[in-house]
């Protein structure tokens, strides 16, 4: 199967081309990512779970700290796991443990089986993510084709999400948190049945001694892109957990807090079609999207930043709104340097250490929101935000020199599309 489109055919064409040749186990990675995110209750309602329980603040902070680390250390090996056992086993497997971990979560009362099952249900929370990104760079050899499905990708995971939030809402009285996190468990088991079925068993060809996380880690050009992904996404995670402390502050309720989700879960499928049409063409071009990376660092530091200089529901729900060309983007920009950078042959173990970014920030944006707060009030907070963004967006400069200059070893080679590189 080829994904590069015939010579002479416009953009717009080449994109729907790259659409109807992505491989069944493709869309089964697809739709499976948005099935697990839409029904991913177990993340966002982990606090009211734990308040449930009537445990101290003190140990409930303990026990999402505990959740966050699971899911650092979960990320990384799940990418690592993903070279070395393939796709398809790591997929199945890991789905298979948030199916048998999770129901123990919604169970478990004593302090000790609640940080057991609070770091086994981080671990597998993010699971997906570094292998659907590694059976991408697989299944297509060529940027655009990867930017277009990493696009698709990314809109999956962020209506999931916003269902998620919605429809764990509403359900969560009559319900009860336990059967929602339970509920999280049988989709989980259901897509690695499916995953076992449906998705491609063969994996791509690789050398009998392939990069490590060591060899990763000593990659330079990884390390400039995990500092600026983690102080720009740390813009992304204060939407989800610095903005309802914001809410409450001004004596707005969940419901209020849901609507300001809803318009980002709208601005999120009204604009990311175009935007991931865009982004494919972009991704045509010899560079890497650092300067998109950038501009929409920029673009974060200015939109979740004005959170701190609002107090109305509608000035919350705009800047969400607002927040989404750059969420769309540095997603996508990320996997495109991802895709540059990383060997062949450890296309999962760079995303996975990538993925800790993702973690990180769901740990630093609530800790920076909560001081900010305490020593300075709202604007503190706005002002935290946009110095976060406006860092990532620095950290870019040596990143793009960085990503410029010759790989160390010829097994670090960019994996762009030569072809499209000498027509760019």
């Amino acid at each position: 199967m080829t994904t590069t489109a015939a010579p002479g055919r416009t953009p717009d064409a080449q994109a729907t081309e790259y659409t109807r040749s992505w491989p069944a186990s493709i869309w089964t990675l697809l739709v499976g990512t948005f099935t697990v995110r839409a029904f991913g209750f177990t993340f966002p309602y982990l606090p009211y779970l734990l308040t449930d329980l009537h445990l101290a603040t003190g140990l409930v902070g303990v026990l999402l700290a505990v959740f966050g680390t699971g899911w650092l250390a979960g990320s990384a090996l799940c990418g690592w796991l993903a070279d070395r056992w393939g796709h398809r086993a790591t997929l199945v497997a890991t789905m298979l443990l948030a199916a048998a971990v999770l129901p123990p979560l919604a169970l478990a009362h004593t302090t000790p089986a609640l940080v057991t099952t609070s770091f086994l249900a981080g671990f597998v929370y993010d699971a997906p993510r570094p292998v659907v990104t590694a059976a991408i760079a697989a299944a297509f050899p060529d940027n655009a084709a990867r930017v277009a499905v990493n696009g698709w990708r990314n809109l999956a995971v962020n209506v999931g999400a916003a269902f998620a939030g919605t429809i764990g809402g509403l359900l969560a009285a009559p319900l009860g948190i336990g059967t929602l996190i339970c509920i999280n468990a049988a989709v989980c088991g259901t897509f690695a049945l499916i995953a076992w079925k449906l998705v491609d068993s063969q994996e791509p060809a690789r050398p009998t001694s392939s990069p490590g996380v060591a060899a990763a880690l000593a990659d330079s050009r990884l390390w400039w892109l995990l500092a600026a992904s983690l102080t720009a996404l740390t813009c992304t995670g204060s939407l989800f957990s610095g903005l309802p402390l914001l809410m409450e502050r001004h004596g707005l309720s969940a419901a209020d807090y849901g609507w300001a989700q809803a318009a980002n879960a709208g601005a999120v499928l009204a604009l990311s079609p175009a935007l991931n049409g865009w982004l494919s063409r972009r991704a045509s071009r010899p560079h890497a999207m650092t300067g998109l990376f950038a501009a929409s660092s920029v673009g974060l530091a200015v939109t979740v930043g004005a959170t701190g200089f609002v107090s109305s529901t509608l000035g919350y729900a705009t800047a969400a709104a607002l927040a989404v060309p750059g969420e769309v983007v540095i997603f996508v920009a990320a996997a495109d340097i991802l895709n540059r950078i990383a060997p062949p042959a450890a296309q999962g173990t760079y995303a996975g250490i990538w993925g800790t970014t993702l973690a990180g920030a769901v740990i630093l944006a609530p800790a920076l929101a909560t001081w900010a707060l305490t020593h300075g009030g709202d604007a503190l907070v706005g002002a935290a935000t946009f110095s976060c963004g406006l860092l990532g967006a620095a950290l870019c400069w040596p990143l793009a020199a960085a990503v410029r200059r010759p790989p160390a070893s010829p097994s670090a080679r960019p994996t762009a599309s030569p072809s499209k590189e000498a027509t760019s």
